[in-house]
């Protein structure tokens, strides 16, 4: 009995330690469940992007990438600070169809005060889901620019509108009436740009007439009218207070109904890296051109003098470069094609003897290409006079350097070939009945001569036939 109670007290000692141990147990694994009661809501983030200067490749590129890294960090907006004169057109519709498409709301705000959205950024702010600005910027311009002062079909017609619109004027009827394109093709792009900007405004239900009225008539707003015309959504002094008024504001994207909470919103400024500052420089036209002007000359170099590697390699490089900068700009063909032109006459005047008139030629036809390369009116998009002068001088120096060397290469004694042979000084080997051989620059040569020679006397070779020299003696100069 005494063997039983020890046992039995045992075991419920062991009971009551294994219920202890399994309690202990459960409550560290209940508390390292997660507590979803308990938990902090995800961090609401806005990604702040910065739309600044001309709206070109290298923009639309920065813009593009932001918006999809918004995507992929589940970001609850992003913001647009936009400050901008315009810009291509391609650009621009890659931005617009990148915010069409973005699953995350898209803030366009014109800030800060003295920005400006004009022209291409008119389509940007009616394409995002809010439209804001600061005081004290406009929007509007956004008639599209003639890209070309060359002559379209269709002559006859525009001379004929445009006399009747003077007619007009002259009778007090064309008073409010908007002007009317001169070329079939200005009234195509400006009824293209009409249609699109129309569109954009009716997706996001802002004033459709004022949006043609600055595409037809340039027409340009202030902040607070554009507020009043409802043509933006929000006027607002700092993004601040801009999170604030859109708090709680419905819009659609990605296909889906969203309720904007930028209560508590944290905003992450995303800075363009060293891939857009890149295609920045490297997409102003006057860059683009420097960089031309540098890989043909390198490539020339190394014609001249092959071997070097060096130029080649160099000017292979900025060739490359150049070349993919022209490819993304709106490049006038006939401006490129009289550059190259120019390029190779003067690249010829290292080569062919023309005293000028190939590098001359090449600088006048570089000079008229430069002026017409860039095919647009936007003043930041065009190579300006400076940069033009300065590579056209440095061309035509180089022209006129070749032109010397050339010059003074012709007034320069012969020092190689046959013709060096002329007039040098030999020494008599033999010599039997008007025949025989002279030793001259080390070498025997058959030789004649009208006058009688004989071994060991200087010679002085006054002609070559061949591998026959005829010579007569060498008479010492009278001093």
């Amino acid at each position: 009995m005494e063997l039983m109670r020890k046992i039995i007290g045992k075991w419920f000692g062991y009971s009551r330690a294994a219920v202890s141990v399994s309690i202990a147990l459960l409550g560290i694994l209940l508390s390292a469940l997660p507590n979803h009661a308990q938990e902090p809501q995800a961090v609401k983030s806005a990604l702040v992007l910065q739309l600044e200067g001309i709206v070109g490749p290298a923009l639309s590129d920065y813009i593009l990438r932001g918006l999809r890294t918004a995507g992929e960090r589940n970001a609850s907006l992003v913001i647009v600070q936009m400050d901008t004169p315009g810009g291509l057109d391609t650009s621009m519709r890659e931005i617009i169809r990148g915010i069409l498409a973005s699953p995350v709301p898209v803030a366009t705000y014109v800030s800060p005060s003295g920005a400006r959205a004009a022209s291409a950024g008119t389509y940007i702010l009616y394409a995002s889901h809010i439209a804001a600005m600061a005081p004290g910027t406009n929007l509007g311009a956004a008639t599209p620019i003639q890209i070309s002062d060359l002559p379209f079909p269709g002559g006859d017609e525009a001379k004929k509108d445009k006399e009747e619109d003077t007619k007009a004027k002259k009778q007090g009827d064309n008073a409010t009436a908007p002007p009317t394109p001169h070329t079939p093709m200005e009234a195509k792009a400006i009824n293209d740009a009409s249609a699109y900007i129309r569109s954009l405004a009716e997706l996001r239900g802002r004033n459709v007439d004022w949006a043609e009225k600055a595409v037809r008539e340039a027409a340009s707003l202030s902040a607070s009218a554009a507020l009043k015309g409802n043509v933006i959504d929000i006027l607002a002094t700092n993004v601040d207070e801009l999170l604030v008024q859109i708090n709680g504001r419905s819009v659609k994207a990605g296909g889906n109904n969203i309720t904007l909470d930028t209560s508590a919103i944290t905003l992450e400024r995303i800075q363009q890296d060293w891939r857009t500052q890149l295609l920045m420089v490297i997409t102003n036209p006057n860059v683009a051109l420097v960089l031309m002007m540098i890989g043909i000359y390198g490539l020339i170099f190394e014609f001249m003098a092959p071997g070097s590697y060096f130029p080649a390699t160099i000017g292979a490089i900025c060739l490359l470069i150049g070349l993919y900068a022209l490819a993304v700009l709106p490049v006038n063909f006939a401006g490129l094609g009289l550059i190259v032109l120019g390029l190779a006459l003067m690249a010829s005047e290292a080569f062919i003897t023309s005293f000028g008139v190939l590098g001359i030629g090449g600088v006048i036809a570089f000079i008229s290409g430069a002026t017409i390369l860039i095919d647009t009116d936007i003043p930041a998009l065009r190579i300006s006079w400076p940069v033009t002068g300065a590579v056209a001088l440095a061309s035509l120096a180089l022209s006129l350097i070749v032109m010397r060397l050339v010059f003074s290469s012709q007034k320069r004694p012969v020092v190689t070939g046959s013709e060096e042979m002329v007039r040098a000084h030999g020494e008599v080997l033999d010599w039997c009945g008007g025949r025989g051989h002279v030793l001259a620059h080390g070498e025997r040569w058959a030789a004649v001569s009208e006058a009688p020679l004989t071994k060991g006397q200087q010679v002085r070779i006054a002609d070559i036939n061949g591998v026959v020299l005829k010579v007569e003696l060498d008479q010492p100069e009278s001093s």
